[in-house]
This record gives structure tokens, C-alpha cells and sequence, in this order.
């Protein structure tokens, strides 16, 4: 099925989705916008852009919604509340409602994708949370071999029960084939969390773990070519920071 559809009666033939597509999948001929036999990323800029709505994405359901500009959102109040973010350690025993998980993975969703190829995951551990951490604890009890970065630093910390998720009713962990991908949608997501007054831990030691624990291959059983970018460990924080931490100086070059 094309991916794109142009309603004649609606078009007026502006070029404005033409101008706008980034794999000039979209043609004019005789008057009308056509569409090539191949190459649609199904970006979506065509359906954006249309002035008419007269675009549709036929391989989606969809709900016609507004554009809301970031331009919105006060810059000042946007960028000190980046700034004032903390990892969060300390959780609240409370659940987050599902409305708000629904929230987060929305934000997650509409996150930039390489060539919109949209290859991400996400897996809610939810009844297998405890599973998942023993499998974890037992790796790092036994012994395993991180280097001597993390061996120096395991030596220094109590490996408790609680280690990796530290309590919090909620992990998400997010896969992709890319890790830059999977970053971004990571991203995307914590700053939604923390708008609805939620805390987030990356839990770094559980991605390695991904990578050495059949055990934990298997419990989570990703698709193939899919590797655990971040392990999103989300709850109401139990902790209450009250200013913003310095950053080392800002490097930039300027060519």
C-alpha cells in the first residue's frame, strides 16, 4: 500500500509538501502532486505541512491534533528546570498511575529516529522487577569481571537487596538497534517524568548486565538485533534537592 495519499479535491497545489519532503518522494505532474513508486520514509512533513489537510498516512491511526511550538514553554523556566534535575536514588514506595506511564512512553514515541526507522522498545519489567534484579544481584555477587573501574568502585558500596532499582515501583527498559536512537527517546522520556513530578535513575549496571546474563536475555526477550540502550528506573522521588549544581566549564569550539 502507498504510505501517502493525496485527496485531488482537497489539494491546491501549493508544492509546500513537496518543498518540505527530505526524499523527494513526493512529485509535481500535470498540475498534481504524485507520489514515486518507492523511497517514502513516512516522515510525515507532507501530512504536517498540508495547509488543506489534504495528505494522508495510510499505514497509521491517527487522531488530526494541532501543532504545539516549544516556543511555547518558557525558555528561562525550561532550562532551569534541566538544570535542577537530579538522579534520583531514594523513591517513594507510591505507584505511578498509568495515565502517567501512558505519558512517558508517549514521549518516548515521538522521539527523533534515524531515517524515522522508529526501532525502539519498551519493556515494562513490571511483575518480573524482582526476577530481573535477583538475576542482576547474582551476577555482581559473584564476582564477575567488570574492569578495574567498576571493580575499584564495587568495592567501595554495599551491594543491597535494593541495588539496581533502589526500591522504585517502576523500570522501563528501552532497546533499540541504535544506541543514538534509543538515547534520544530515553531523553525525551525523563523530561516527561520529571514534568509530572517523578524521579529517574539510569541504571547503567543493569545494561551491562543485559549484555552478559542469558538468564536475563531471556526474561526479557527483545527482538532480534534489539540491545538494552538504558534502564529507566522511575518513581516519586524521597528526596528533596535545593539548588542547582555547578557544571565544569563549557567546552566549544568555533570553526
Amino acid at each position: 500500500m502507498n504510505p501517502i495519499a493525496v485527496d485531488g479535491e482537497k489539494c491546491i497545489v501549493c508544492l509546500k509538501c513537496i518543498d518540505d519532503c527530505p526524499n523527494s518522494y513526493l512529485f509535481l505532474e500535470n498540475d498534481e502532486i504524485h507520489t514515486s513508486p518507492k523511497g517514502c520514509m513516512e516522515c510525515g512533513h507532507c501530512y504536517a505541512i498540508c495547509p488543506q489537510g489534504a495528505i494522508t498516512m495510510t499505514n497509521y491511526y491517527f487522531i488530526d491534533e494541532a501543532v504545539v511550538l516549544m516556543s511555547e514553554i518558557d525558555s528561562e523556566t525550561l532550562l532551569n528546570a534541566m538544570k535542577s534535575r537530579r538522579t534520583i536514588r531514594k523513591f517513594k514506595p507510591d505507584l505511578v498511575e498509568d495515565e502517567k506511564i501512558e505519558k512517558i512512553l508517549e514521549a518516548g514515541r515521538y522521539s527523533p529516529t534515524g531515517a524515522n526507522k522508529q526501532m525502539i522498545s519498551y519493556t515494562i519489567l513490571g511483575s518480573k522487577q524482582k526476577e530481573a534484579e535477583e538475576i542482576c544481584l547474582n551476577l555482581f555477587r559473584k564476582g564477575k569481571k567488570f574492569g578495574s573501574v567498576f571493580a575499584s568502585y564495587l568495592k567501595r558500596i554495599e551491594i543491597d537487596d535494593d541495588f539496581f532499582f533502589k526500591g522504585a515501583p517502576l523500570v522501563i527498559v528501552v532497546a533499540s538497534k541504535s544506541t543514538v536512537d534509543g538515547g534520544l527517546a530515553s531523553s525525551y522520556m525523563e523530561i516527561m517524568a520529571e514534568s509530572l513530578g517523578l524521579g529517574v535513575l539510569y541504571s547503567g549496571f543493569f545494561v551491562m548486565c543485559s549484555k552478559m546474563s542469558c538468564s536475563l536475555k531471556k526474561l526479557l526477550d527483545l527482538e532480534k538485533g534489539y540491545d538494552v540502550v538504558t534502564c529507566m528506573v522511575i518513581g516519586y522521588p524521597d528526596v528533596k534537592y535545593q539548588r542547582i549544581v555547578p557544571r565544569k566549564e563549557l567546552k566549544v569550539k568555533k570553526l
